[in-house]
């Protein structure tokens, strides 16, 4: 009997022992863009397309084809704007409604996908086209089969979760880098994907040093410089890092290069812009890449 006990209570023990096990965790995939994106590498695009192509004739914004009609001319990137159905879809659109680039009416979190398939994409110059709102899932998919970056403004009725379940459900990691406006907004998203790369707004000293104090790794960052050229000391300052940096020509800068000439998209270069967000690519890339 006293064996029989002994061996009672060491059953009871091993029991024990294995209930507090817990369950193991699972497996994070590290997007290769955090090693990838790095100023010592420099293979990555120099132009970044806003909203997925403006101004280009009978090629709407946020528009499948419309990356597609670009992604045949140049090597980019694409940003993107991604917003959420009534019925929990989530779709490429930059407005809160369709008014203006559809040939429907309302606000996209107040229609089913299924009214958004009624309409129409509308170019930036009002001409109809036969393309429709597309899915992020579709989009995704594209970039996947096509190798192609997209950088991924979440608008703000869309919780970042709910992309970021959708990038990892397409297992899209390594062609996703998600945008954010601020430091909070930044350690919500490294929070939520610590494998994702990041577009972290990094226009000046304070906002770098907020971003290093909130202890976001700077191998998930790429810095967003803003619209105006930044002092070549932050750009150095962020190289030294190894930081990618990203001006936004969009607006008055593009402007200024219509308007003086396209080289001075290389002249930003040299300042230390590693990549232009630009509502002119097919320009960008060319001054970009002139040999001398």
């Amino acid at each position: 009997m006293k064996h029989v006990f002994i061996i009672f209570v060491m059953s009871l023990v091993l029991g024990c022992k294995e209930s507090k096990k817990q369950p193991e965790a699972p497996q994070v995939i590290t997007s290769i863009l955090l090693e990838n994106f790095k100023v010592s590498q420099g293979d990555f695009p120099r132009v970044s397309v806003h909203r997925g192509g403006k101004g280009i004739a009978n090629y709407p914004e946020n528009c499948l084809e419309t990356l597609q009609y670009v992604n045949d001319s140049i090597v980019a990137m694409y940003e993107i704007d991604v917003a959420q159905t009534k019925d929990g879809q989530l779709v490429l659109m930059h407005d809160n409604a369709v008014d203006r680039t559809t040939t429907g009416s309302g606000k996209v979190k107040d229609l089913s996908y299924k009214a958004l398939q009624e309409f129409n994409l509308v170019d930036d110059y009002g001409k109809v086209t036969d393309f429709k709102i597309p899915l992020f899932s579709e989009v995704l998919a594209w970039s996947k089969a096509h190798n192609v970056i997209l950088t991924v403004d979440i608008k703000r009725s869309v919780s970042q979760k709910t992309v970021i379940e959708a990038i990892r459900k397409a297992k899209a990691e390594d062609v996703s880098i998600i945008i954010t406006y601020d430091v909070e907004h930044a350690v919500s998203a490294y929070q939520l994907a610590p494998e994702l790369l990041l577009s972290v707004s990094a226009r000046n000293d304070e906002e770098f040093n907020r971003l290093l104090a909130a202890k976001i790794p700077t191998e998930n960052m790429l810095a967003f410089t803003g619209t105006r050229l930044s002092d070549a000391a932050l750009f150095q300052r962020l190289h030294k890092q190894n930081i990618v940096c990203m001006l936004g020509t969009l607006g008055n800068l593009d402007k200024s290069a219509a308007a003086n000439g396209d080289d001075l998209y290389l002249k930003w270069k040299k300042q230390g812009a590693d990549i232009m967000a630009t509502d002119r690519p097919f320009a960008a890339y060319t001054a970009l890449n002139k040999i001398n």
